[in-house]
């Protein structure tokens, strides 16, 4: 069984692991030994506080393979991104250029540095291992953040936003980075996204242009990947706009990938979330995938599953034993959860 839990100090080894196999552009996880150490202790701490209003917490959870104890997969969320370090991005604008005289009205596309997301949450730091990316597993890895934040939306802000990775080149390099790099930061990209990832954003204020930036000033590359994702990431931005995700012309700094923003109450997961008392019977009847979680902070557990049932009848989830046993669910106590997609049944 696959479950979700917060991530402990003795996952190390395993986020360093995941670390190294995410790659470049992955800056949420740098193969930074000092920052993962720091990731966790960060993410212990906000588990364990009492929060009234959101602040600088981030949470971290493993996804564990329960049959060999492996860790498979990261998600994550930051309460209010920005507050310490600021968190630009590049805001899309229209100007309109007009003559009168010579009867011309051309309008124009800008590019202007900003950090107007400074406070929002940030759903973060999705990763799947190779081999557990099918069925239902990357679905339920991106939507148990809702279950989470459902249950204690005193920790999160109003507004909750997520960074799309932009499109690369077969090397890596987003083709958006070169003309950036060349005016301005001449640093090659593996450095910036090193120095994005262990915190240093410092040379982002101190380097980056000021003044709106003409679009149609880019080379014709950069200006056609603006606002769009990496085709690995199209599954990913699908999903989230079926939650409500829209994107309103904020994009990446370094390989201008959409960011998308949704209002915490209309995500869709989280206003479909059902919290109800749990009870435990030997069997189940197979119908609708379910992710379900149990109700706790520090012990936060969830899975996905067909061993779970909402008895409307009863106001009650039915659920087989082996999942309560993992979600730490006794008859009686309460449980949250949503429909991942009806029964192939």
């Amino acid at each position: 069984m696959l479950v979700i839990r917060p991530i402990q100090s003795s996952d190390f080894a395993a986020l360093r692991q995941i670390a190294e196999e995410s790659g470049p552009g992955f800056t949420s996880l740098p193969v930074n030994d000092g920052r993962l150490q720091q990731k966790i202790a960060h993410s212990e701490s906000s588990f364990a506080q009492c929060v009234e209003q959101p602040g600088q917490q981030g949470y971290l959870f493993v996804l564990e393979d329960t049959a060999s104890g492996d860790i498979v997969g990261t998600t994550g969320i930051e309460a209010a991104v920005g507050l310490e370090t600021p968190l630009y991005h590049f805001q899309q604008n229209r100007v309109m250029h007009h003559s009168a005289e010579l009867n011309v009205l051309n309008q124009l596309k800008t590019l202007t540095l900003c950090n107007d997301y400074t406070g929002a949450s940030e759903i973060c730091t999705l990763f799947l291992r190779q081999s557990y990316r099918t069925g239902y597993t990357g679905r339920f890895l991106s939507k148990v953040r809702f279950l989470f934040m459902a249950e204690h939306p005193q920790r999160f802000a109003e507004t909750v936003i997520a960074e799309m990775r932009g499109v690369s080149n077969g090397s890596g390099q987003p083709p958006f980075w070169g003309w950036l790099q060349k005016l301005f930061l001449t640093i090659d990209f593996p450095a910036a996204d090193h120095l994005i990832g262990i915190g240093k954003k410092a040379f982002i204020a101190e380097l980056m242009p000021r003044h709106p930036i003409y679009v149609g000033l880019l080379p014709e590359e950069a200006q056609q990947v603006i606002g769009q994702v990496h085709e690995h990431t199209k599954p990913a931005l699908k999903m989230l706009q079926q939650e409500g995700f829209v994107h309103r012309g904020y994009v990446d700094l370094f390989d201008a990938g959409p960011t998308i923003e949704a209002r915490l109450g209309q995500i869709h997961s989280v206003a479909s979330s059902i919290k109800v008392p749990v009870k435990v019977v030997p069997k189940v009847e197979p119908g609708q995938m379910l992710a379900v979680s149990n109700t706790e902070t520090q012990g936060f557990r969830a899975s996905f599953s067909e061993q779970a049932r909402f008895d409307e009848h009863q106001g009650a989830l039915l659920i087989q034993p082996e999942l309560a046993d993992a979600l730490q669910l006794s008859d009686g106590e309460l449980a949250r959860f949503i429909v991942l997609e009806k029964g192939r049944r």
